[in-house]
């Protein structure tokens, strides 16, 4: 992705005093350096780590705020909800409140941005956290919306924290690089260097510490950790667990990403459930993790963290086998399976510490048992061609590195847009998934939960529809300037309102 300039500031001046190229910071500026570059500033895809950390809470803001130690959805752009009926929820959005650009916060613009976002013009990853739900948004006065469903959605207080309200002047039908929304800061520049954001005076909220914040990007865990205690960067989100070697600079979190390879189902020798197991059982998941991630990751069967609403804590993951692994595969062979093809493993360069590490490991794993394996590793904005439908054609058999979060607390963030038919990220279909996952959408409380914990259970123990890595655990490195923390949401959300000086 090539950046162009943008709102050409006098942002030498800024950048020159912001000490991010090695000099003296100014007290009220920070440097954070990220393990890659940005692919846009679209903000319907800001549920991705590499555009959430710099937009999210910073530009844009959403109607509701998902407080990441307790779950609880508490207000910000939207005051206060009521459901009025299975199927509507109604929002008070908040006064006085001002786009960057000057436009007005009000009903129309929450329409706008809700509309936007649901626009099949556009490929918003956010719009994969409604499902296959239909969304309509109508402004009853100035200050009021109602959001209709399709069907019951009895989370949307906690689904309007994942929608980023931007100005009703944004383009309607194209992906932008100069995202415009609410919050504390706007953007000052952006190119294939860096990325600079700069405090909004005239901010409806609180007046955050940090005047001005510079990203780099550095793909080595050990380079950004080593600008980190140079002085020349002051916070690193994701560092390897061999580079976390100082207790008063280095932090350990979970995250709430979970990992996976995603399976093509639909393209030989992947569409054999005799090939899928073998690629389960093939890999030593205690010694990879311990080795790659740490001795904290948390092995995987399903792609939420336990303590959400849906994880399934009963299913028992597949056994470090290798023997049985090669029977299956030579009884696939048997039977006319061409596991001689070549298979695709589709990395993303920099995606999490030790993801190459990872992706060479399984591949040599899966290479012993008989099976003919290849890594591309990709930049992320090639890399997302392979995320969503439509996939690429002429692609052959793939497997996807994948990386999910779900930091809001139930299940239906996750299951529908992995696993639904009409999934976004989905190559699983099956009609008796699609049933379980269709009634737990629309369901509540513990029936909820129980659905959900069925589906991935189904798709675990009978359909093996991935195979799943790791809940992972994040390291950070922040500097000695900054007084701040990690938290559940830091792998797709650095607030800088949030960060103090000391």
């Amino acid at each position: 992705m090539t950046f162009s300039l943008m709102r050409g500031s006098a942002i030498a001046a800024l950048v020159a005093g912001a000490g991010s190229f090695g000099g003296a910071a100014l007290a009220q500026d920070v440097t954070i350096v990220l393990p890659e570059q940005p692919a846009n500033l679209e903000p319907c895809r800001s549920i991705r780590s590499d555009i959430g950390r710099v937009i999210n809470m910073n530009i844009t803001e959403t109607l509701t705020i998902i407080q990441p130690d307790t779950g609880e959805v508490t207000p910000h752009l939207a005051t206060e909800w009521e459901q009025v009926d299975d199927t509507t929820w109604r929002f008070k959005i908040r006064e006085g409140v001002e786009f960057q650009d000057g436009a007005p916060l009000n009903a129309e613009a929450v329409v706008n941005s809700i509309n936007r976002l649901m626009n099949p013009d556009l490929t918003c990853d956010s719009r994969s956290k409604f499902g296959d739900v239909e969304l309509t948004p109508e402004a009853v006065d100035e200050y009021t919306v109602e959001i209709k469903s399709d069907i019951p959605m009895p989370i949307m207080p906690t689904l309007a924290g994942t929608i980023q309200v931007v100005s009703p002047n944004m383009p309607f039908d194209e992906e932008v690089n100069d995202p415009v929304g609410t919050g504390p800061y706007t953007l000052a520049e952006a190119d294939n260097e860096h990325i600079v954001l700069q405090r909004d005076d005239g901010y409806w909220g609180d007046e955050p510490a940090v005047e001005t914040a510079t990203y780099l990007w550095r793909n080595e865990s050990a380079i950004r950790a080593a600008m980190v205690e140079t002085g020349e960067a002051d916070l690193t989100p994701t560092i390897a667990v061999q580079d976390a070697t100082n207790p008063e600079t280095d932090f350990a979190y979970l995250n709430s990403e979970s990992t996976r390879m995603r399976i093509d189902m639909s393209i030989p020798p992947l569409d054999d459930e005799r090939v899928r197991r073998a690629l389960n059982m093939a890999i030593d998941w205690d010694g990879m993790g311990e080795a790659l991630f740490g001795p904290d990751v948390l092995r995987a069967t399903q792609m939420v963290v336990p303590g959400v609403r849906g994880h399934n804590s009963d299913i028992e993951p597949y056994t470090y086998d290798p023997e049985q692994a090669k029977a299956l595969i030579e009884e696939a062979k048997a039977d006319g399976v061409p596991v001689d093809t070549e298979i695709t493993l589709i990395g993303r360069n920099g995606f999490f510490p030790n993801s190459s590490e990872s992706l060479e490991a399984m591949q040599a794993l899966w290479s012993e048992i008989g099976l003919n394996i290849a890594i591309e590793e990709l930049e992320a904005n090639d890399w997302v061609r392979y995320l969503d439908k439509p996939f690429p054609e002429g692609r052959g058999p793939t497997l996807f590195q994948q990386q999910h979060d779900n930091n809001t607390g139930d299940a239906g963030f996750t299951v529908p847009v992995m696993y639904h038919s009409e999934g976004q990220y989905s190559t699983v279909a099956n009609e008796e998934l699609d049933q379980i996952i269709e009634e737990a959408m629309a369901a509540t409380g513990d029936e909820r939960g129980e659905l959900f914990q069925q589906a991935f259970a189904k798709v675990y123990e009978d359909i093996v529809g991935d195979v799943t890595m790791y809940h992972m655990i994040g390291y950070v490195r922040v500097g000695d300037r900054l007084d701040w923390k990690p938290d559940l949401k830091t792998n797709s959300e650095i607030r800088l309102a949030d960060i103090k000086f000391n």
